[in-house]
């Protein structure tokens, strides 16, 4: 019996057994495959690295290198820079780097971008190059030259060691002691050269960019809690009979700010952040349930300017719309006279279940409005301004639009919104250059908005 047993079990077993092991090596090819690819992954993004970043050090060469007066040089060159480093921030991306501190390498790549860009896209005819760049330019140069040889050394090292990038993920990812490996010493080593480099003279375009916002920018007084609740139950159309909760926030920070949460009976908690410095109004939420669609975009539209209208937010147009199930979000911007003021908007969140308001945000209003912003006079007309557009485009409306342009400075433009190759767009033409700083899609849901 045990024989008849054994003459079954065995050949089953065997054959259990060399499955197990052709399984086993089968994974094992495929874990191999999986960690060749990746190698291969890293090793392409850092050599892509080091070849780039010896390329943006030979562009901002050639910038420096050509007569002042060869704007289209100049041009190509910095527009070249912006290019290569926006690849080089993207390989340095993808290297498995993530737990190493890197933020000032990144912060400095980044720099580079804005700054030659800014630079490269205005017209270089009439605003060439400043004593303040060109001496920008060459201390990069400088700083871009000192940081390909480091990358080149730690390439060359990785290279005659044959060190592997799946070596450092593991290291980053289990958290090991990173100090001795010739890799991460490398970029370490890099940081820490970038992070002593000198304070540079960006410019005002690209400085700001990296200028934080905080409360430190508002006008106004510090208020307190009282203050706040005071404001909570008004803008939320409830007594003094409600609750309210505030929860003081960032403290001592550059980030101070409130948080009411408000509710009547029968009511679900309706939530608002604002300033501590002059109690100003961030962001409003409506926690209610949402019913089925029974209002449209139009008339929801209309409650939204009512309900803008009634807490203070007066000459606000609506520019967009973004329906998505029962809910729409309308962007506003503040209109000044004939000109609509882009930059001073708000998001508001509509319910279409009956029309009523559910949420807004404010925060890039807050931070830039004035009371009476400078609109400059446009030098070109509205006739001159079309005639930069495309033949095929077909006008249906035009309007005065002040926007941020590239290099975050308010411009003036001619707002013209039309038809082209079956599609709507707003072009915006600057109404002293006569050239296009942005164009649009309008999608559907935004017709009739001009």
């Amino acid at each position: 019996m045990y024989k008849r047993i054994s003459a079954v079990l065995f050949p089953v077993t065997a054959i259990l057994f060399i499955g197990s092991l052709v399984w086993g090596n089968q994974l094992k090819e495929e874990r191999n495959a999986v960690e060749i690819h990746a190698e291969n992954q890293y090793q392409r993004a850092f050599h892509d690295l080091s070849y780039h970043m010896d390329r943006i050090h030979d562009e901002i060469g050639n910038s420096i290198a050509v007569n002042t007066a060869s704007q289209g040089m100049q041009r190509k060159s910095l527009m070249n820079v912006w290019r290569l480093t926006s690849e080089a921030q993207n390989e340095l991306n993808q290297l498995p780097l993530s737990t190493l501190s890197l933020e000032k390498t990144e912060e400095f790549l980044s720099r580079i971008a804005n700054f030659s860009y800014k630079t490269g896209v205005r017209d270089l005819t009439k605003e060439p190059l400043s004593d303040t760049e060109a001496k920008t330019l060459k201390q990069l140069y400088q700083n871009s030259g000192e940081i390909t040889k480091d990358l080149q050394e730690v390439q060359n090292t990785a290279l005659s060691q044959k060190l592997r990038w799946l070596d450092v993920d593991m290291a980053m990812t289990s958290q090991q002691e990173l100090a001795g490996n010739s890799i991460i010493d490398g970029f370490s080593s890099v940081n820490k050269k970038v992070e002593a480099y000198p304070e540079l003279e960006w410019g005002p375009s690209v400085s700001s960019m990296y200028t934080k916002r905080s409360v430190k920018m508002l006008s106004g007084v510090a208020v307190n809690e009282e203050d706040i609740q005071r404001k909570a139950l008004k803008f939320a159309d409830l007594g003094q009979g409600a609750e309210c909760t505030i929860i003081a926030n960032g403290q001592g920070t550059d980030w101070e700010s409130y948080t009411a949460t408000v509710q009547a009976e029968g009511m679900q908690p309706i939530s608002m952040d604002f300033t501590r410095k002059g109690g100003l109004l961030i962001s409003y939420t409506d926690g209610r349930q949402v019913g089925s669609k029974q209002v449209s975009v139009q008339q929801a539209m209309e409650k939204a300017e009512q309900f803008l209208e009634k807490k203070g937010y007066r000459s606000m147009k609506a520019v967009s719309a973004d329906p998505y199930d029962n809910l729409v979000n309308f962007t506003f911007v503040r209109q000044q006279d004939d000109t609509l003021i882009y930059p001073e908007k708000m998001t508001v969140r509509s319910a279409l279940d009956n029309g009523d308001i559910i949420g807004f945000q404010a925060s890039e209003f807050v931070y830039e409005h004035q009371d009476n912003r400078e609109v400059p006079e446009a030098k070109l007309s509205l006739e001159e301004a079309r005639n930069t557009l495309n033949g095929d485009f077909k006008e249906q409306y035009t309007r005065k639009a002040l926007i941020k342009n590239d290099r975050d400075e308010d411009t003036l433009c001619y707002e013209i919104g039309g038809r082209i190759n079956g599609s709507k767009y707003k072009i915006f033409i600057n109404a002293d250059t006569g050239l296009e700083e942005t164009v649009e899609v309008v999608k559907e849901a935004d017709e009739g908005m001009n």
